[in-house]
């Protein structure tokens, strides 16, 4: 969206009036009187409520998730815990953006927006409308589990808070010392065919591409046929990712990939006119032309490439772990590459709150300290192992360490389900995007495998440090960002594409940094570092 109200938005905004009936929570909660709602609440322990409430959530749901979240092992537990029964109005991934914004907007919205991806500029937007309800007061008086996160980690109140100093939402936050999982997809490397070649891992940009010249010119996998892919990955964008800290780019992490922080200055600068990203792109377009990347690479799907991992043809590739993903273990993840000016940062490492919207009350919500309450269980220890462990005996099992993993009935599905089918009996963490605490303690996906590890440790050194959190916009300034920056990013990856595949000649670099000047980037730049400056200050 651009930030114009077309005629359907303004229709549906002018509906409002008439759809805000349908969740009915509003019209029946406004009769009541707020101090017996709060008598039925207890504000410490279990259960949450003293007598039974029903909540209405939109929900976003990825494939992997079961088709009714009531059923689960860990919902049907926490009803019965919390005394809270959550109806969970599943929305599939696919059509989320969609149906989230016609909701929004025409005013037929339930309790809850849960594991919705809700951006900063709906927070904003809708907060100052009201629709969603501030949580400031209700963090400091009933969410301790979350209070005591956001004073340990003071990005996450940034990153939260919006222009007009009210916090709308809780997020889905990472703990910052799991570098697996920042780093989510590793460039991975098959160290079986570097044995085979007689070769180091390598270090530099220049090793890599050796290596990737190498797989080309010989039948590693001993079929007869040069049928060996050097390198692949679902799209061109995350190879650039990987290879841009080794030119010193990217040194604020994936939360802002259009700008970073210029070392010298403390400035932000707008890293795609750069010529240090020119010759990113250069490297990547010279890997792409002489074959050492799959010619599929910009339009393969997730299958098309699990399946070329399965059949043994990839010499290294991104993903989140190619033993889980294609049942390949012969894949070690590479560290920091130092490029040609001896640039070494590790850039690929994404922001610890990964979703700012993953959990927002809205004003139809009748309870909204017991629905806070119900959220902030997440935050702690005990919620984080019910969320992705489940119950002792029944879904892990523990060692004389404390060590949790899986039963067998999942890890090893006599029926001969996948574990991630089996763990949809019983979990709804599946496909990412919820709120709630990750750490390595109680998180048992593929990132926190000894593999994923061994790849973080490597990183680790080189790792960014100072990774920005998102940054909240005012209703201006999003006008901005949703018009002219977004003209600039297509642009930008528009170019990135043909520059690669030789479809645009470098020849014409000084045109498209003309044409972007021309576009609106001092503008966008003055509007980005306005937002930086304030989120600096808070």
């Amino acid at each position: 969206m651009r930030g114009k109200w077309g005629p359907l938005t303004l229709s549906l905004v002018m509906a409002a009036g008439l759809l805000s009936g349908c969740s009915g929570s509003a019209s029946e909660g406004e009769g009541e009187n707020k101090t017996d709602k709060l008598a039925i609440l207890n504000e410490t322990g279990m259960p949450i409520v003293k007598e039974p409430i029903e909540l209405t959530f939109f929900t976003g749901k990825s494939p992997t998730n079961g088709s009714k979240f009531e059923d689960t092992l860990i919902w049907k537990t926490y009803s019965q815990m919390s005394n809270i029964q959550v109806k969970f109005n599943l929305v599939p991934f696919e059509t989320l953006t969609e149906k989230r914004n016609l909701a929004l907007a025409g005013g037929d919205y339930p309790d809850v927006f849960y594991s919705a991806r809700v951006g900063s500029a709906e927070l904003a937007r809708y907060g100052q409308q009201g629709v969603f309800i501030p949580l400031n007061d209700l963090i400091d008086k009933y969410a301790p589990n979350f209070k005591k996160l956001m004073e340990k980690y003071p990005d996450i109140r940034k990153g939260l808070t919006m222009p007009d100093g009210n916090i709308y939402s809780l997020p889905s936050f990472y703990d910052p010392d799991l570098l697996s999982m920042l780093i989510g997809t590793p460039l991975w490397i098959n160290q079986d065919w570097l044995k085979k070649l007689g070769m180091e891992e390598p270090q530099t940009t220049e090793e890599f591409y050796k290596y990737l010249q190498a797989v080309k010119a010989t039948d590693l996998n001993g079929n007869g046929k040069h049928d060996e892919i050097p390198f692949s990955a679902g799209g061109v964008t995350v190879l650039i990712d990987h290879m841009k800290g080794a030119w010193g780019l990217g040194t604020s992490g994936l939360g802002h990939k259009l700008v970073d922080v210029d070392p010298g200055t403390g400035k932000l600068r707008f890293i795609k006119t750069l010529p240090q990203y020119k010759e990113v792109l250069q490297f990547i377009s010279k890997l792409y032309k002489e074959g050492l990347i799959d010619p599929e690479i910009f339009t393969i799907e997730g299958s098309a490439l699990n399946a070329k991992g399965q059949a043994g043809l990839l010499g290294s590739t991104v993903v989140p772990n190619p033993e889980t993903v294609m049942g390949r273990k012969e894949f070690t993840g590479l560290g920091a590459l130092k490029g040609p000016h001896g640039d070494q940062l590790y850039a690929h490492v994404k922001v610890p709150m990964v979703h700012v919207g993953a959990f927002a009350i809205t004003n139809k919500d009748p309870y909204p300290e017991a629905t806070i309450r119900w959220m902030d269980y997440f935050y702690s220890d005990e919620g984080a192992k019910l969320y992705f462990m489940g119950k002792e005996g029944e879904t892990y099992t523990s060692d004389a360490s404390g060590s949790l993993k899986y039963v067998d009935e999942i890890t090893n599905n006599p029926d001969g389900l996948t574990q991630d089918q089996a763990l949809a009996k019983y979990f709804t963490w599946l496909g990412g995007s919820y709120p709630g605490f990750v750490t390595e303690k109680y998180f048992k996906g593929s990132e926190t495998l000894p593999n994923s590890m061994a790849a973080a440790e490597k990183a680790k050194p080189y790792a960014v440090k100072n990774i920005l959190y998102n940054f909240n916009y005012t209703p201006e300034e999003t006008e901005v960002m949703s018009s002219i920056g977004k003209d600039i990013e297509d642009y930008t990856a528009e170019m990135e594409a043909k520059f690669i595949n030789g479809s645009a000649s470098f020849d014409q670099w000084d045109g498209y940094v003309n044409n972007l000047k021309k576009m609106g980037l001092d503008q966008y730049m003055s509007v980005y570092q306005a937002a930086y400056d304030r989120y600096q200050a808070e």
